[in-house]
Protein backbone atom coordinates (compact mmCIF):
# COMPACT_ATOMS: atom_id res chain seq x y z
CA UNK A 1 0.00 0.00 0.00
CA UNK A 2 3.03 2.03 0.58
CA UNK A 3 3.23 2.78 -2.98
CA UNK A 4 0.85 5.66 -3.53
CA UNK A 5 1.98 7.21 -0.44
CA UNK A 6 5.37 7.99 -1.91
CA UNK A 7 4.33 8.18 -5.39
CA UNK A 8 1.38 10.68 -4.41
CA UNK A 9 3.74 13.19 -2.34
CA UNK A 10 3.46 16.82 -4.26
CA UNK A 11 3.43 19.81 -3.31
CA UNK A 12 1.71 21.59 -6.05
CA UNK A 13 -1.92 20.87 -7.99
CA UNK A 14 -0.62 21.13 -11.39
CA UNK A 15 2.11 18.24 -11.82
CA UNK A 16 -0.34 15.76 -10.40
CA UNK A 17 -1.89 16.42 -13.36
CA UNK A 18 0.77 16.36 -15.96
CA UNK A 19 2.97 13.02 -14.30
CA UNK A 20 -0.49 11.17 -13.96
CA UNK A 21 -1.92 12.00 -17.57
CA UNK A 22 -1.71 8.64 -18.59
CA UNK A 23 -4.69 8.03 -16.07
CA UNK A 24 -6.08 11.39 -16.22
CA UNK A 25 -8.00 12.25 -19.51
CA UNK A 26 -7.87 16.28 -18.70
CA UNK A 27 -11.47 16.79 -21.01
CA UNK A 28 -13.40 14.02 -19.71
CA UNK A 29 -16.01 14.82 -17.19
CA UNK A 30 -14.62 13.96 -13.68
CA UNK A 31 -16.08 13.75 -9.75
CA UNK A 32 -13.50 15.14 -7.61
CA UNK A 33 -14.31 13.46 -3.69
CA UNK A 34 -12.32 15.62 -0.82
CA UNK A 35 -11.55 12.93 1.72
CA UNK A 36 -11.25 14.23 5.48
CA UNK A 37 -8.86 11.75 7.33
CA UNK A 38 -8.65 11.70 11.56
CA UNK A 39 -6.22 8.70 12.64
CA UNK A 40 -3.94 8.37 15.76
CA UNK A 41 -0.69 10.09 16.29
CA UNK A 42 1.28 8.47 13.82
CA UNK A 43 -0.68 7.47 11.88
CA UNK A 44 -2.25 9.97 9.52
CA UNK A 45 0.38 9.20 6.75
CA UNK A 46 -0.32 5.49 6.64
CA UNK A 47 -4.30 6.02 6.84
CA UNK A 48 -4.24 8.45 3.76
CA UNK A 49 -2.07 5.45 1.81
CA UNK A 50 -4.36 2.80 2.65
CA UNK A 51 -7.55 5.10 1.41
CA UNK A 52 -5.47 6.25 -1.66
CA UNK A 53 -5.07 2.19 -1.87
CA UNK A 54 -8.30 1.76 -1.94
CA UNK A 55 -9.52 4.44 -4.29
CA UNK A 56 -6.86 3.07 -6.62
CA UNK A 57 -8.81 0.13 -6.73
CA UNK A 58 -12.23 1.46 -6.77
CA UNK A 59 -11.40 3.26 -10.19
CA UNK A 60 -10.31 6.43 -8.67
CA UNK A 61 -7.42 7.95 -10.82
CA UNK A 62 -5.52 10.86 -9.65
CA UNK A 63 -4.65 12.20 -6.50
CA UNK A 64 -3.50 15.28 -4.42
CA UNK A 65 -2.96 15.62 -0.72
CA UNK A 66 -4.67 17.98 1.57
CA UNK A 67 -4.03 19.37 4.54
CA UNK A 68 -6.27 16.53 6.25
CA UNK A 69 -6.28 14.01 3.70
CA UNK A 70 -6.68 13.94 -0.09
CA UNK A 71 -8.51 14.46 -3.11
CA UNK A 72 -9.12 11.85 -5.58
CA UNK A 73 -11.00 11.85 -9.18
CA UNK A 74 -12.43 9.65 -10.90
CA UNK A 75 -14.38 9.67 -14.49
CA UNK A 76 -18.06 9.96 -14.10
CA UNK A 77 -19.13 7.26 -16.19
CA UNK A 78 -16.87 4.95 -14.16
CA UNK A 79 -18.14 6.34 -10.56
CA UNK A 80 -19.40 3.63 -8.09
CA UNK A 81 -20.97 5.51 -5.12
CA UNK A 82 -21.18 2.35 -3.12
CA UNK A 83 -17.65 2.18 -3.31
CA UNK A 84 -17.19 5.32 -0.99
CA UNK A 85 -19.57 3.85 1.32
CA UNK A 86 -17.80 0.49 1.61
CA UNK A 87 -14.40 2.41 2.13
CA UNK A 88 -15.51 4.43 4.96
CA UNK A 89 -17.18 0.89 6.46
CA UNK A 90 -13.27 -0.57 6.21
CA UNK A 91 -10.93 1.98 7.89
CA UNK A 92 -7.74 0.66 8.68
CA UNK A 93 -6.98 1.90 11.87
CA UNK A 94 -9.16 1.80 14.86
CA UNK A 95 -10.21 5.21 16.84
CA UNK A 96 -10.17 6.76 13.07
CA UNK A 97 -12.33 8.48 11.13
CA UNK A 98 -13.16 9.42 7.69
CA UNK A 99 -16.02 11.55 6.23
CA UNK A 100 -15.75 12.79 1.94
CA UNK A 101 -17.07 15.59 0.13
CA UNK A 102 -18.14 14.97 -3.84
CA UNK A 103 -18.45 17.29 -6.28
CA UNK A 104 -18.10 17.86 -10.19
CA UNK A 105 -14.02 18.63 -10.58
CA UNK A 106 -13.46 21.91 -12.57
CA UNK A 107 -12.77 22.09 -15.92
CA UNK A 108 -9.29 22.92 -16.62
CA UNK A 109 -7.52 24.42 -19.79
CA UNK A 110 -3.59 23.34 -19.67
CA UNK A 111 -3.01 24.44 -23.03
CA UNK A 112 -2.33 27.93 -21.84
CA UNK A 113 0.18 26.57 -19.46
CA UNK A 114 1.74 24.42 -22.51
CA UNK A 115 1.66 27.58 -24.71
CA UNK A 116 2.90 29.34 -21.95
CA UNK A 117 5.95 27.61 -20.51
CA UNK A 118 6.35 24.71 -22.79
CA UNK A 119 8.91 22.05 -21.84
CA UNK A 120 12.54 21.49 -21.98
CA UNK A 121 14.12 18.87 -24.43
CA UNK A 122 13.76 14.96 -23.25
CA UNK A 123 16.54 13.17 -24.20
CA UNK A 124 15.91 8.98 -24.58
CA UNK A 125 18.32 6.57 -24.21
CA UNK A 126 20.62 8.79 -25.83
CA UNK A 127 19.36 8.47 -29.01
CA UNK A 128 15.89 9.93 -29.11
CA UNK A 129 15.38 13.60 -28.12
CA UNK A 130 11.62 15.43 -27.69
CA UNK A 131 11.27 18.94 -27.85
CA UNK A 132 8.48 21.58 -28.16
CA UNK A 133 9.93 23.37 -31.35
CA UNK A 134 10.97 26.26 -28.97
CA UNK A 135 12.87 25.69 -25.93
CA UNK A 136 15.85 23.48 -27.55
CA UNK A 137 17.95 24.80 -24.65
CA UNK A 138 21.39 24.91 -27.20
CA UNK A 139 20.51 21.21 -27.89
CA UNK A 140 21.68 20.36 -30.89
CA UNK A 141 18.89 17.97 -32.97
CA UNK A 142 21.19 16.91 -35.35
CA UNK A 143 23.51 15.28 -32.61
CA UNK A 144 20.11 12.77 -32.39
CA UNK A 145 18.68 9.56 -34.21
CA UNK A 146 15.61 10.87 -33.37
CA UNK A 147 14.12 14.56 -33.05
CA UNK A 148 10.31 14.61 -32.06
CA UNK A 149 8.73 17.93 -32.02
CA UNK A 150 5.63 17.57 -29.97
CA UNK A 151 3.05 20.33 -29.47
CA UNK A 152 0.98 19.29 -26.50
CA UNK A 153 -2.40 20.96 -26.60
CA UNK A 154 -3.89 19.28 -23.54
CA UNK A 155 -2.85 15.65 -24.67
CA UNK A 156 -0.41 13.72 -22.70
CA UNK A 157 2.91 12.54 -24.14
CA UNK A 158 5.95 14.87 -24.07
CA UNK A 159 8.50 12.34 -22.43
CA UNK A 160 8.51 14.07 -19.10
CA UNK A 161 6.52 11.02 -17.53
CA UNK A 162 8.71 8.11 -16.80
CA UNK A 163 5.88 5.29 -18.28
CA UNK A 164 6.51 7.52 -21.80
CA UNK A 165 10.81 7.29 -21.79
CA UNK A 166 10.68 3.64 -21.19
CA UNK A 167 8.02 2.98 -24.12
CA UNK A 168 9.93 5.30 -26.43
CA UNK A 169 13.28 3.31 -25.30
CA UNK A 170 11.38 -0.33 -25.41
CA UNK A 171 10.18 0.97 -28.89
CA UNK A 172 13.41 2.09 -30.34
CA UNK A 173 15.03 -1.51 -28.47
CA UNK A 174 12.65 -3.09 -31.28
CA UNK A 175 13.70 -3.39 -34.90
CA UNK A 176 9.99 -1.83 -36.67
CA UNK A 177 11.49 -0.82 -39.77
CA UNK A 178 8.25 -1.64 -42.85
CA UNK A 179 5.91 -2.68 -39.93
CA UNK A 180 2.99 -1.70 -38.86
CA UNK A 181 2.08 -0.17 -35.18
CA UNK A 182 -0.82 0.14 -33.23
CA UNK A 183 -1.10 2.90 -30.42
CA UNK A 184 -3.51 2.45 -27.82
CA UNK A 185 -4.69 5.53 -26.04
CA UNK A 186 -2.28 7.54 -28.25
CA UNK A 187 -2.01 10.80 -26.23
CA UNK A 188 0.09 13.41 -28.65
CA UNK A 189 0.97 10.19 -30.82
CA UNK A 190 4.54 10.46 -29.63
CA UNK A 191 4.81 6.28 -29.81
CA UNK A 192 3.48 6.52 -33.00
CA UNK A 193 5.60 9.24 -34.49
CA UNK A 194 8.26 7.75 -33.10
CA UNK A 195 7.67 4.70 -34.52
CA UNK A 196 7.52 5.90 -37.83
CA UNK A 197 11.04 7.87 -37.56
CA UNK A 198 12.57 4.90 -36.75
CA UNK A 199 11.20 3.50 -40.18
CA UNK A 200 8.09 2.08 -39.35
CA UNK A 201 5.64 1.68 -42.37
CA UNK A 202 2.38 2.80 -40.63
CA UNK A 203 0.99 3.48 -37.36
CA UNK A 204 -2.57 4.38 -35.98
CA UNK A 205 -3.56 5.41 -32.50
CA UNK A 206 -6.87 6.14 -30.77
CA UNK A 207 -7.87 7.38 -27.82
CA UNK A 208 -10.78 8.44 -25.84
CA UNK A 209 -9.87 12.17 -25.51
CA UNK A 210 -10.83 13.84 -28.60
CA UNK A 211 -7.91 16.76 -27.88
CA UNK A 212 -5.64 13.61 -27.88
CA UNK A 213 -6.75 12.24 -31.39
CA UNK A 214 -6.55 16.28 -32.83
CA UNK A 215 -3.34 16.75 -31.47
CA UNK A 216 -1.83 13.49 -32.39
CA UNK A 217 -2.42 13.88 -36.16
CA UNK A 218 -1.14 17.57 -35.80
CA UNK A 219 2.27 16.33 -34.16
CA UNK A 220 2.43 13.78 -37.38
CA UNK A 221 1.83 16.90 -39.21
CA UNK A 222 4.41 19.09 -38.31
CA UNK A 223 6.85 15.65 -38.05
CA UNK A 224 6.14 15.10 -41.64
CA UNK A 225 5.20 11.45 -41.04
CA UNK A 226 1.33 12.56 -41.30
CA UNK A 227 0.87 10.43 -44.70
CA UNK A 228 1.64 7.34 -42.30
CA UNK A 229 -0.24 8.44 -39.17
CA UNK A 230 -3.83 7.96 -38.47
CA UNK A 231 -5.60 8.63 -35.02
CA UNK A 232 -9.26 7.60 -33.86
CA UNK A 233 -11.40 8.26 -31.52
CA UNK A 234 -12.98 5.85 -29.20
CA UNK A 235 -11.85 3.21 -26.35
CA UNK A 236 -10.39 -0.18 -27.64
CA UNK A 237 -13.87 -1.45 -29.45
CA UNK A 238 -12.21 0.93 -32.30
CA UNK A 239 -10.17 -1.63 -33.10
CA UNK A 240 -12.07 -3.78 -34.08
CA UNK A 241 -13.27 -1.42 -36.80
CA UNK A 242 -9.90 -1.93 -38.56
CA UNK A 243 -8.68 -4.18 -41.25
CA UNK A 244 -5.11 -4.25 -40.54
CA UNK A 245 -3.45 -6.01 -38.28
CA UNK A 246 -0.20 -5.01 -35.96
CA UNK A 247 3.23 -6.35 -35.74
CA UNK A 248 3.97 -4.35 -32.55
CA UNK A 249 1.24 -2.90 -30.14
CA UNK A 250 2.21 -0.33 -27.84
CA UNK A 251 -0.21 0.92 -24.75
CA UNK A 252 0.36 3.61 -22.01
CA UNK A 253 -2.50 3.37 -20.00
CA UNK A 254 -3.73 2.37 -16.28
CA UNK A 255 -3.22 -0.88 -15.03
CA UNK A 256 -7.11 -1.70 -15.26
CA UNK A 257 -7.87 -0.49 -18.56
CA UNK A 258 -4.83 -2.64 -19.58
CA UNK A 259 -6.05 -6.38 -18.16
CA UNK A 260 -9.53 -5.21 -19.85
CA UNK A 261 -8.53 -4.48 -23.13
CA UNK A 262 -5.77 -6.78 -23.84
CA UNK A 263 -7.80 -9.20 -25.36
CA UNK A 264 -8.60 -6.45 -27.85
CA UNK A 265 -5.17 -6.02 -28.37
CA UNK A 266 -4.32 -9.42 -29.04
CA UNK A 267 -6.95 -9.67 -32.06
CA UNK A 268 -5.31 -7.29 -34.00
CA UNK A 269 -1.92 -9.20 -33.73
CA UNK A 270 -0.43 -10.16 -37.10
CA UNK A 271 1.64 -14.08 -36.98
CA UNK A 272 3.91 -12.59 -34.69
CA UNK A 273 3.92 -9.63 -32.94
CA UNK A 274 5.59 -7.52 -29.94
CA UNK A 275 3.18 -5.78 -27.39
CA UNK A 276 4.80 -2.97 -25.17
CA UNK A 277 2.78 -2.00 -22.01
CA UNK A 278 3.63 1.04 -19.10
CA UNK A 279 1.46 2.73 -17.45
CA UNK A 280 1.55 1.18 -14.03
CA UNK A 281 3.59 0.37 -11.02
CA UNK A 282 6.45 -2.38 -10.53
CA UNK A 283 3.72 -3.90 -7.93
CA UNK A 284 1.41 -4.61 -10.55
CA UNK A 285 3.96 -6.64 -12.96
CA UNK A 286 2.47 -10.26 -11.61
CA UNK A 287 -1.14 -9.02 -12.27
CA UNK A 288 0.03 -7.89 -15.98
CA UNK A 289 1.91 -10.95 -16.87
CA UNK A 290 -0.42 -13.59 -15.74
CA UNK A 291 -2.93 -11.79 -17.78
CA UNK A 292 -0.47 -11.78 -21.10
CA UNK A 293 0.26 -15.38 -19.98
CA UNK A 294 -3.54 -16.52 -20.25
CA UNK A 295 -3.32 -14.82 -24.15
CA UNK A 296 -0.07 -16.98 -24.65
CA UNK A 297 2.33 -14.46 -24.47
CA UNK A 298 5.68 -14.67 -23.24
CA UNK A 299 7.69 -11.69 -21.10
CA UNK A 300 10.79 -11.00 -22.96
CA UNK A 301 12.09 -7.88 -21.08
CA UNK A 302 11.17 -5.22 -18.53
CA UNK A 303 12.05 -1.79 -17.82
CA UNK A 304 11.70 0.26 -14.41
CA UNK A 305 12.09 3.45 -13.36
CA UNK A 306 11.22 4.46 -10.23
CA UNK A 307 8.05 2.87 -8.60
CA UNK A 308 7.00 2.58 -12.65
CA UNK A 309 7.14 -0.22 -14.91
CA UNK A 310 7.25 -1.56 -18.62
CA UNK A 311 6.75 -4.67 -20.02
CA UNK A 312 7.43 -6.43 -23.38
CA UNK A 313 5.90 -9.19 -24.72
CA UNK A 314 5.89 -11.21 -27.97
CA UNK A 315 3.68 -13.63 -29.34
Amino acid sequence: MQRYGKTLKRDRFFPIFCNFAPIFNISMKYFEVTFHISAPEGLHEAACDVMIAQAGEAGFESFVETDDGFKAYVQQSLFQPFALGDMLNQLPFDDMTASYELKEADDCDWNSQWEEEGFAPIVVDGSCVVHDGRHLNNIELADYPYAVEIDAHLAFGTGNHETTRMMIASLLSQDVKGLKVLDCGCGTGILGIVALKAGAAKAVGYDIDEWSVNNSQHNAIINRVDDRYTSLLGDAQVIQTLDDTFDVVMANINRNILLADMDAFCSKFSTKATLILSGFYTDDIPLLEQKASTLGLRLVDQRKEGEWACLIFTT
